[in-house]
C-alpha cells in the first residue's frame, strides 16, 4: 500500500512526515528491525534516491520516526490528563488515550519494543527510554494528586504504581501483538484499568 499516490510532488516537510507514515505502517505488517529504506521508498513510491535527499541515513529516518511519536503521544496524554478535574478521572483518561494510540498506529508498539531490544546504545534507543521516563512523570504527578485529593492509599508507593500502570498498558499491548488482533487492547483495556484502580484506591 503507497503512503500517498502523490508522494514524488509532496513539498520537503511533508515528504518528511510521509516517511514516518509510511515506516509506523510498515512496522505494522512486520519486524521494525527488517525494515529497510527500499522498502520505505516503495510504500511511498518514490526512488532510493528521492528518499535521500530528505534523509541522508536510515538512522536519520528512524530519529525521527521516534521524535514523532514521543511528540504525538505526550501531546495526547497532557491533553487527556488536562481535560479532567479530579486526578482519578485523569489517570483514566491518560490510560484510554495511550490505548486509543496504540489502536491507531499498530506500529508504534512494535517500533519501541524493538528499540529497547537493541544491544548496542543508540540515539533512538535514547529517545524511546526519554519518552518513557516523560511519561512516568505525568502518571507519578496525577497519582501524588490523587493521594493528596483522598481518593488514593494514602501510603501508596508512587514509583511502583506508576510503573505498574505503564506496565499493565505494555502488557495489553502484548496480548493484542500475541493474539494479531491489535483492536484486543480496546475491548480489554477498560477491565484491566478497574482492576488496576482497585489496587490504588483509598479504602474505608
Amino acid at each position: 500500500m503507497i503512503v500517498n499516490a502523490h508522494s514524488k510532488h509532496l513539498p520537503a516537510e511533508e515528504r518528511r512526515a510521509a516517511t514516518v507514515e509510511a515506516v509506523i505502517q510498515l512496522a505494522a505488517e512486520q519486524n521494525p528491525s527488517q525494515i529497510t529504506t527500499a522498502a520505505i521508498a516503495q510504500q511511498m513510491g518514490l526512488s532510493q534516491g528521492a528518499l535521500f535527499r530528505h534523509f541522508p541515513t536510515k538512522d536519520d529516518i528512524l530519529e525521527a520516526v521516534m521524535r514523532w511519536i514521543a511528540d504525538r503521544l505526550l501531546a495526547r496524554l497532557d491533553a487527556a490528563a488536562n481535560a479532567e478535574i479530579s486526578a482519578v478521572g485523569a489517570l483514566q483518561a491518560v490510560f484510554t488515550a495511550h490505548i486509543e494510540f496504540v489502536a491507531a498506529h499498530p506500529g508504534v508498539p512494535r517500533l519501541l519494543f524493538g528499540e529497547l531490544q537493541q544491544p548496542t546504545p543508540s540515539l533512538t534507543k535514547t529517545m524511546v527510554r526519554t519518552l518513557i521516563q516523560r511519561y512516568g512523570e505525568i502518571v507519578r504527578r496525577l497519582l501524588f494528586q490523587g493521594v493528596a485529593e483522598g481518593d488514593l492509599d494514602a501510603r501508596l508507593d508512587v514509583d511502583a504504581a506508576a510503573g505498574l500502570f505503564i506496565g499493565t498498558i505494555q502488557g495489553l499491548v502484548m496480548q493484542s501483538l500475541i493474539a494479531g488482533d491489535t483492536t484486543r487492547v480496546l475491548k480489554d483495556a477498560p477491565g484491566a484499568f478497574f482492576i488496576y484502580l482497585r489496587g490504588v484506591r483509598s479504602t474505608p
